[in-house]
């Protein structure tokens, strides 16, 4: 069997249209020296058995494992020379792929590789618009040598992956800061990390005010603060500058009072001016 470039890995529990739409843009891509690994998470939506359908690997967790642990089966299924890992909700560009491959064979040293989400978020409310769009600023602004990962649309290296363990699917049974913890370690070990911001993805995940908080502070903050607490510090990479960490935080109130001013009490009228 030929070795391929990449092995795409997508974890999915109950992708729904979007899970299929993933797929067919997949299979649109311009670069076709890939094979596909799909590894449904315990869906009860028919995702898994769609993928099957179509003639898609897919491998079952038997039940709810997490995606740190679903991407962990999936990679030590997988051939390619490098895992490219997918969320289910993402639709590559057709030049994703051909871009990801192209800056890795440029750069031998590179041991992984991630991109953004594209500035055409598909759900068009605001919530969904402001957290899509924030994303993609803050990793076109962090171009370059990265020291973190992203598996939303990120390749590493298998060979690096399977050495550093995978994903820590023990800590991280819910999607959480699971990649960004790997590219610690990666880095840790020696490894070359890029950002490149030309390899890109649409998001077509819609966000409610609740699910953005939840996940923020539950799933991202949190853990990102025990990472800190553990290793004394993290790199600067994708962090905002203070003006621009403000800026989100102003943008993250101002939503919150919008999606609450109904539930808030008329102002009392001022008294007149005398």
């Amino acid at each position: 069997m030929t070795e391929p470039f990449f092995s795409v890995v997508i974890p999915v529990l109950n992708g729904g249209q979007a899970f299929r739409d993933s797929l067919a843009a997949l299979y649109a891509s311009d670069f076709d020296d890939w094979e596909l690994i799909v590894v449904d998470d315990g869906s009860t939506d028919g995702s898994g058995d769609f993928a099957l359908s179509v003639g898609v690997f897919v491998l079952p967790t038997g039940g709810r494992e997490g995606p740190a642990a679903a991407r962990n089966r999936g990679a030590a299924a997988a051939a390619g020379r490098f895992l490219f890992f997918l969320d289910a909700d993402c639709l590559v560009h057709v030049d994703t792929l051909s871009r990801a491959a192209a800056a890795l064979r440029a750069d031998p040293g590179l041991d992984a590789l991630f991109g953004s989400y594209d500035d055409e978020p598909a759900a068009p409310d605001l919530v969904s618009q402001y957290k899509n769009l924030l994303h993609h600023f803050v990793h076109q602004a962090s171009r370059g040598d990265a020291g973190t990962f992203w598996a939303g649309c990120g390749a590493m290296r298998r060979e690096r992956f399977l050495a550093l363990g995978g994903f820590d699917a023990v800590r991280y049974r819910r999607p959480s800061v699971e990649d960004i913890e790997l590219g610690l370690r990666l880095k840790a070990a020696g490894g070359g990390i890029r950002l490149d911001p030309t390899v890109q993805v649409k998001h077509l995940k819609r966000w409610t005010l609740g699910r953005l908080l939840m996940t923020d502070i539950r799933d991202r903050a949190l853990p990102w603060t025990r990472l800190i607490w553990e290793r004394g510090r993290l790199p600067g990479t994708l962090n905002l500058g203070w003006a621009s960490r403000l800026s989100s935080l102003l943008v993250a109130v101002a939503l919150i009072l919008v999606a609450t001013a109904r539930w808030l009490p008329a102002a009392a009228p001022l008294p007149a001016a005398r």
